[in-house]
């Protein structure tokens, strides 16, 4: 009985009690008794609700005798208390399956997150990587927002996107995008060929009226980063010396599944990334997050202000400033992905030999080792012609970010 009782409901009856027997009114204070099944029925289960009823009934009669209540007024008042614990004991059992339920369909959102947002360890090929994802909606364990990132043949790969909606159909898209992007990762040597892979599929799947921004970037050798961004908000360079840069297009290119509609193309930018560097990729619903008085959250001063050498740290306390900054509650989809390169030792100096062996063993004959161990003279003369042809955007220059982001919001919101 203990086990199975609440205490307030049981606190409720004895200060009614008390002041019964204080005041010695009878019918004015007993139907009062009847707040204690009620209460029991929001905190406990019906086993709890039918002794707080049992216990007000005894107590009830007991007193009701010893005021003297008439008969007829005293077998009303405890009828109304059997009436109200019995309709409590089946409230109480209702709400017990409802919870069972939804703690159901919550472990099924877990798994579905698990396997479509698969957990990123925190050492990725020769990368520290911290995330941090929060879904809009307050039961939800996934939404419209996505990211992944895996060791392939050519290199470590990631991609950060954001699916225009919300709800089921936002993870339907954002579980066909990831899907192509791991298949393409380990096809595709060229990560270009990777966002055309995805822009296919979602040509097929996807309604007229829906797109998907993302930044798709790769490191395919040491030194150098390949960021390929379509509509998405431009990532964040953090170098060793703690300035702040937005890695924005050199050429703007539409998000993923409107290439239709559009001349444009995406772009390959190829950035120096050097150890101690490190590279945010988030989604709008970080940037876009208002405070009471509608102010943006200021990303780049927060990464600034918290910036560590433990990417996980590091978007903990972005992550907490963001909900202070909304008022504790978010109401859009957000994801954060912070990946730094350490300082090299001699087990990753090794690192394109060991790419080029696995490319040999998960390719058969498709001719990986070429690329890993190409000359620094090769890998400058391919820069250069990307260069070349990008008009000065395989570079970003280091130009503050604040103005970027403030005087210059992404047209491609999927909010």
């Amino acid at each position: 009985m203990a086990a199975s009782t609440p205490a307030l409901p049981v606190l409720i009856v004895s200060v009614v009690v008390l002041v019964d027997v204080v005041c010695g009114a009878g019918t004015i204070w007993l139907p009062l008794l009847a707040a204690g099944p009620a209460l029991a029925a929001t905190t406990g289960g019906p086993r709890g609700v039918l002794w707080i009823g049992l216990l007000a009934a005894v107590l009830g009669a007991t007193l009701g005798t010893r005021d003297g209540v008439p008969g007829h007024e005293l077998t009303a008042v405890l009828s109304g208390l059997a009436a109200v614990t019995l309709a409590s004991g089946l409230a109480s059992a209702l709400r017990g399956r409802r919870e069972r339920v939804l703690a159901a369909v919550r472990s099924v959102a877990e798994a579905a997150q698990h396997a479509l947002l698969k957990p990123v360890p925190a050492t990725v090929g020769p990368f520290q990587v911290a995330v941090r994802y929060s879904a809009a909606a307050a039961e939800a364990r996934i939404g419209g927002d996505l990211y992944a990132l895996v060791p392939t043949p050519y290199g470590v790969r990631l991609i950060v996107g954001d699916v225009r909606g919300k709800g089921l159909p936002a993870v339907g898209t954002a579980a066909l995008v990831l899907g192509v992007f791991r298949e393409a990762a380990y096809d595709e040597p060229d990560l270009l060929a990777v966002v055309d892979r995805i822009e296919r599929s979602l040509a097929r799947n996807l309604g007229a009226d829906d797109f998907v921004t993302a930044v798709v970037a790769g490191y395919p050798q040491a030194g150098h980063l390949e960021v390929v961004n379509c509509g998405h908000a431009p990532p964040l360079l953090v170098r060793e010396s703690g300035a702040v840069v937005a890695v924005e297009p050199a050429h703007p290119a539409p998000p993923l599944g409107l290439r239709a509609l559009t001349d444009e193309t995406p772009s390959l930018q190829v950035l120096a990334f050097a150890d101690g560097d490190q590279l945010l990729l988030y989604t709008d619903g970080v940037t876009e997050a208002r405070n009471h008085s509608r102010e943006f959250y200021p990303l780049p001063e927060g990464l600034a202000r918290h910036l560590s050498d433990e990417p996980a740290d590091t978007l903990t306390a972005l992550h907490d400033e963001l909900l202070a900054h909304v008022g504790g509650r978010l109401h859009d989809d957000a994801a954060l992905l912070l990946l730094r390169k350490p300082a090299a030792s001699a087990s990753e100096a090794a690192v394109p030999e060991a790419v080029s062996d696995a490319g040999r063993r998960g390719s058969g004959s498709r001719s990986v080792p070429s690329r890993s161990r190409a000359s620094a003279a090769g890998a400058g003369a391919v820069d250069g012609s990307r260069a070349a042809e990008k008009s000065e955007g395989a570079a970003a220059p280091d130009i503050p970010v604040v103005t970027l982001l403030t005087e210059k919001r992404n047209p491609w919101s999927t909010a």
